[in-house]
């Protein structure tokens, strides 16, 4: 655990669902703390439980026993308007499919979490524009998705995440849906990112992983954290 303050504190976290007669432990008991910058990558094969903890560190989902608490809020004890206005405020979401709206341009699909926050339009073209070109999207402003590549997609999506300013970014298998290049360039800006944010990357791809600050390997819906 590093000496900077947590920004998400796990206490004996756990997400367990019937399945007919069984109990599946998708997350089981896990104890963790996650510093207010850096990048940490959780690492685990399919069904190790590492989406659904990403899930609950994102007011997503919520967990079965156990306490959440990110930026100083216990999350498992909000009502959805108040987890609502977390999940607005306080974190930024990068999904493997993008998830970007089809028919708005990159720069009105980076804009919308502002508008949702009732910033100013004059305020939120000028912010949706400063980051678009910090990703190295600034001749891309006015191309909807389907005249982008997927890494420039995924760019988009992170300009998306930023706009807000949030001080935790979530990204659940960034590069999923990218070749190894345009993967490894997502990472590199997830790790520029990091150094004044907390950046929590979900993943199955090891070499990619290790370009974070620390790896924490998931297995049966428990945590095992590697240097």
């Amino acid at each position: 655990m590093s000496e900077k303050k947590a920004l998400i504190e796990l206490r004996d976290v756990a997400k367990h669902y019937k399945k007919g007669d069984e109990v599946v432990k998708a997350v089981d008991g896990i104890n963790q703390e996650i510093p207010t910058t850096g990048m940490v990558a959780i690492v685990g094969p399919s069904g190790s439980g590492k989406s659904t903890l990403l899930h609950m560190i994102g007011a997503m989902d919520r967990p079965t026993r156990g306490e959440v608490r990110v930026a100083g809020k216990v999350l498992n004890g909000l009502p959805e308007r108040e987890l609502t206005r977390f999940r607005r405020e306080t974190v930024g979401f990068v999904f493997q499919t993008f998830n970007l709206i089809p028919n708005l341009t990159a720069l009105e699909n980076v804009m919308l979490p502002l508008e949702f926050n009732r910033v100013p339009k004059p305020e939120r073209i000028r912010r949706a524009s400063s980051l678009l070109e910090r990703l190295g999207l600034g001749q891309r402003l006015k191309h909807r998705p389907n005249e982008l590549s997927g890494g420039e997609m995924q760019r988009v999506a992170i300009a998306r995440a930023l706009a807000n300013n949030p001080p935790l970014i979530l990204a659940d298998e960034p590069t999923g849906n990218l070749d190894s290049q345009a993967g490894r360039t997502i990472y590199e800006l997830l790790k520029g990112i990091s150094g004044e944010r907390t950046v929590v990357v979900v993943t199955h791809a090891e070499p990619l992983a290790q370009m974070a600050d620390r790896i924490l390997h998931i297995r049966d819906g428990r945590l095992e954290d590697h240097p």
